[in-house]
């Protein structure tokens, strides 16, 4: 009997096949691809906790922010309220003391209400600027936008009660 190419070519095809097959050649391929797949959902399960962590660490900073904000916005109103009830207090002081000396005391009395606005108003601004700036270069730690958060506030506290003593 005489086998032409066809014959052969099938007979090595299935030879070719039954190689695989015994080898596992298949299965390893298929452990492999699974293996491969595993790694990669493990890495999106990574990378998408490392997304929730710095979404959290970005809300938490940016209600840092708000809240600095809102309380530099308190101090302000403070700084204010003290200051109009200086002023008050500074006109009483000038009404009593008219009756004795009228043209000295409104010329003391003028230029102290001058300087306590600008100094209410330096100390506010500069307390502000200041905190914002170290709230902005330190906005990447949490502890220490913390920390500083409470020294501003102790600080500007001590300011204004220096102020209206």
């Amino acid at each position: 009997m005489a086998f032409d190419a066809t014959f052969w070519v099938a007979v090595s095809f299935v030879i070719f096949f039954g190689v695989l097959i015994y080898f596992k050649i298949p299965q390893k391929v298929n452990e492999i691809l699974e293996k491969q797949i595993v790694d990669i959902k493990k890495e999106i399960h990574e990378s998408e906790k490392l997304r929730m962590e710095s979404k959290k660490l970005l809300e938490n900073a940016q209600n840092k922010l708000d809240s600095a904000s809102s309380e530099s916005k308190k101090i302000l109103e403070e700084a204010k309220k003290d200051g109009e009830n200086l002023i008050i207090q500074m006109n009483d002081k000038f009404h009593k003391s008219a009756e004795i000396k009228k043209h000295i005391a409104e010329t003391k009395m003028s230029q102290m209400k001058e300087a306590a606005i600008k100094e209410i108003k330096d100390t506010s601004i500069k307390i502000a600027v200041d905190s914002v700036k170290k709230i902005i270069s330190t906005s990447v730690d949490k502890s220490k936008l913390d920390l500083l958060f409470e020294k501003k506030l102790e600080e500007t506290k001590t300011a204004l009660k220096n102020i209206n003593s």
